[in-house]
Parts: C-alpha cells; structure tokens; sequence
C-alpha cells in the first residue's frame, strides 16, 4: 500500500528525513522507531571537516525557522569510521548527503561512498544557502548538469540532486539534473532569508544570512514541485514546511514520489513516525489500494 521507488532504491513508504534536522539517526532512535521510516538522509558530508558558520546559527521566523550552520561535519573519513557502523545496522536505507567546493570534491565523495553496501544511494547537496561561496550550483543549469554528470559517471547508485528554490527557473534546473543522470531531484532546501535584531541593529544570525525553512515556505515548495514534476520523468521528493501528513499528503498529489520532513524534526522529534501512520489512515478513509493512486492526482 505504501511502497514507493526512488531510483533502485524501494521504501517502505514514502516518508524519508532531511538533510541537516535528524542528525546521524542515532540522536532520534529513543524518540521513533528508525526501521519505520522510508529512509534516512544524513547531514551533509564534506570531503574535509567543517566547523561551520559563528554564532548564533539560529533564530526563530514567523511560522518558521533561520539556520546559518554552514554545513558544519567532520568529513568523509570520520564519517565512515565513526557513523556509518551505527547507520549500517538501522534498517532503512541510507542515503548520504554531500557537498563540495568543486566537481572534483563531489566525484571523489561519491567514489567513497559508492563502495560502500549499505548505502543505498546518495544526494547531492548542490542548494546550501548558507555557505561561503561564489553562488550556488543549483543556480546554474550548466553547472548542475557537470556536477551529476561526474557523480554518474562513478557510482551506479541512485543519485537525489538537492535543488535550491533561489532561481528564477525551477524546471530548467529540474531538467538539468535529469539529462545528466539524476535517479530524482528533492525539492527545495532552504530560502535565503535574515532577520535583525532593532535593539542593537545587528543581524540576529552570526553569518548575517541563512536558510529559512517552515511552515511558512511550504505554498512556494509546493507550487514548485507541482511544476517540477509536471514537466521531468523522474521522481520529485517533496520538501518544505512538512509539518503532519496532510501535508505530506498535497506535496504527494501535486506530484512527488516521496517527502522529507525536516524542521518538524526539530520541533516534534517523533513526528515522522506520525506522518507515516497519518498517511496509512487517509488511504483507509479514501480506500486507496496503492500510495502510487494519489502522486501526481490533482484534480484541475
């Protein structure tokens, strides 16, 4: 009823966490059962350690969220040594999140990653608003294109290309992702966004700037899944301001094949265990044999 497919990989159901909001699993497992979710998206990897953006990284938004964290990890070698051993034995399926400075950083990630049998597939982290750099590939079609096209060409894996929403032309981006080998596109990571304090009229962040993520993203997020989706053949994963399974449920009917959950981690660490069976209960009511009845089944 709930099986759905994302490149080789097969879940259980379609509700997987996002990137940066579930930690390395370990952090949640007293709080939902890990073997019920979908999958698991861990923070995102860099080739070498990040300590990430000054302080705060944090503050709140009206019906949402700011983070500058700036992709703060230990890197692909500690990574492997100290979190994959533990993730190996969840059973979900692992997918690892990486960023890079260049195309040479993502190929080598993914010749790391790509020896590795429990890791199901890998997601490219092209969209980080947050991060000190010249722009965003995910900005960029060209660039999008050679990134996936280098990671394709070293991994038979399935490849989740993590798209921005700070572009004028979503589905361009979209289609980039696809014609150079992406097994999907997730969408979308964080807007770019700040907040001041008046007090002392500074910027409430360290990094002045950061992703904001919520509630108050997800009517944008999902207009543009619903035009991603639309207009690419390979699946869409749907993300932005996930908070209960009805939410879930639009990304689903506006056509994606599967959601993150990712600031509701945050707030209700147990809430993915509930979107699952919150979906399970609306295809009961609906008598919707198959999850695949409702992707993409707007009714215009």
């Amino acid at each position: 009823m709930m099986k759905v497919k994302i490149g080789k990989i097969k879940l259980k159901n379609p509700v997987m966490t996002a990137s940066g909001t579930f930690g390395y699993a370990k952090e949640f497992e007293k709080l939902v059962n890990l073997k019920h979710i979908g999958a698991i998206i861990t923070k995102t990897i860099t080739l070498n350690p990040r300590q990430g953006n000054p302080m705060p990284r944090i503050c709140e938004a009206s019906a949402g969220m700011l983070n500058a964290i700036g992709l703060q990890n230990e890197g692909i070698d500690n990574f492997l040594k100290e979190k994959m051993p533990y993730l190996s034995k969840i059973g979900a399926p692992i997918i690892v999140s990486i960023s890079g400075n260049n195309i040479d950083e993502f190929f080598i990630l993914a010749r790391r990653l790509d020896k590795i049998k429990s890791i199901s597939g890998i997601e490219l982290n092209i969209s980080c608003p947050n991060i000190n750099c010249e722009g965003l590939v995910a900005q960029d079609t060209k660039e999008t294109y050679e990134v996936v096209k280098a990671v394709r060409k070293i991994t038979d894996k399935t490849i989740i290309t993590k798209l921005s929403p700070n572009v004028t032309d979503i589905v361009g981006i979209a289609k980039a992702a696809e014609n150079a080998g992406s097994d999907a596109v997730s969408l979308v990571n964080t807007f770019l966004g700040m907040a001041i304090d008046i007090d002392t009229r500074k910027p409430k962040l360290g990094n002045i700037t950061g992703g904001l993520s919520g509630p108050c993203i997800k009517p944008i997020a999902l207009r543009m899944v619903y035009e991603a989706s639309k207009n690419i053949n390979i699946p869409v994963i749907g993300i932005g301001g996930i908070m209960n399974a009805n939410d879930a449920i639009e990304f689903m009917i506006a056509g994606a094949t599967a959601i993150q959950v990712g600031t509701a981690n945050f707030i209700k660490p147990g809430v993915c265990g509930k979107i699952v069976k919150g979906i399970e209960a609306y295809l009961k009511k609906h008598k919707i044999e198959k999850i695949e009845d409702i992707i993409g089944n707007l009714k215009i």
